[in-house]
């Protein structure tokens, strides 16, 4: 018996010790090593935005494209040729210029201290705060991941994904369809490639010359001027035609309306059936609900697989390890 309640003793203790990982996250983290983390990343932020009006949503796509790969460990911020960076899935991110003038203020205030995990983590929750969005306690103590993950890459949500794979990806990382629904609402504002819908234009479903049925016919006739066959796939086009540089939950009457620019994003509202139908309804009718509700998802894709504790390092330069 005594060996039977050393195994459960050990097996309890191990519980512990596993959940720990996620438990060092606290928002307090650095109340007392970088007590104004916050209002030096504000700074920084609302200088860029003096240079670039699309800064905010910029930057929080870079923390998305952190956590779907391996967890939120700053992997995309480092260079080299075999980097995320350099995914097809991260060629048209951009920020990381800012980021880095976040971390270098960072290090003059408090040196050694806030990883660049965090800072993406913290300039997201801000990015959408002073674009008009929610704020929220954003859990720290993530630490830098000491290599990129290319190869993972592949699990980045594209806008061409269908509802049920674009369901199941989040799922498989603890995301359920209230945080799917709520954390595509950061389409609200913010632009995308006109490669990334041209498709529902021209070739959907693989079909030449048909249009995606489920895009409003006028709203598509003016996506076809703006991106025509043939013509720059790179042109930018806002992703909220009401007010694509504040974020609101207009997104969600848009996809009531059939004006969602990516295929992904108007599945949400259009596939029969779905649960997420519901859930559009509702975050379209109440901006306090898609407030609360995003929060709570950023909340949670920001705890995804976070390094704590000894893994992993603190970096000096977010482009590099140490």
């Amino acid at each position: 018996m005594a060996s039977f309640h050393m195994i459960t003793t050990l097996l309890f203790l191990l519980t512990i010790m596993l959940g720990a990982s996620n438990a060092q996250l606290s928002a307090t983290f650095y109340a007392k090593t970088c007590p104004n983390v916050s209002t030096i990343v504000t700074n920084v932020l609302q200088q860029a935005q003096g240079n670039d009006i699309w800064i905010f949503p910029k930057i929080v796509r870079l923390h998305f494209h952190d956590c779907f790969v391996h967890g939120c460990d700053a992997s995309l911020l480092l260079n080299g040729t075999d980097g995320e960076k350099t995914a097809t899935p991260n060629l048209s991110t951009e920020g990381y210029e800012v980021i880095d003038d976040i971390k270098t203020a960072l290090e003059k205030a408090c040196p050694r201290v806030v990883s660049c995990a965090d800072v993406l983590a913290l300039a997201a929750q801000i990015s959408v705060s002073l674009g008009g969005g929610p704020t929220w306690q954003v859990p720290f103590g993530r630490r830098d991941s000491l290599t990129a993950h290319h190869e993972g890459t592949g699990s980045i949500p594209t806008g061409h994904e269908s509802l049920a794979n674009i369901a199941t990806l989040f799922k498989s990382v603890g995301l359920d369809s209230t945080d799917l629904v709520a954390l595509s609402g950061v389409h609200t504002f913010g632009r995308a490639r006109c490669a990334a819908f041209m498709d529902r234009l021209y070739n959907f479903n693989n079909i030449t010359g048909k249009t995606d049925p489920t895009l409003n016919a006028t709203y598509a006739n003016t996506l076809k001027q703006r991106c025509p066959k043939g013509g720059d796939t790179r042109s930018l086009i806002d992703l909220d035609e009401q007010s694509s540089l504040k974020f609101d939950n207009k997104y969600f009457s848009n996809l009531q309306n059939q004006r969602g620019l990516l295929q992904t994003d108007q599945e949400l509202f259009s596939t029969k059936g779905a649960e997420t139908v519901a859930i559009v309804n509702r975050f379209a009718s109440s901006q306090s609900q898609f407030f609360s509700s995003f929060a709570k998802a950023m909340i949670k894709m920001g705890n995804l697989n976070p390094l704590t504790g000894t893994n992993g390092e603190i970096r000096l330069d977010c482009k590099k390890v140490n």
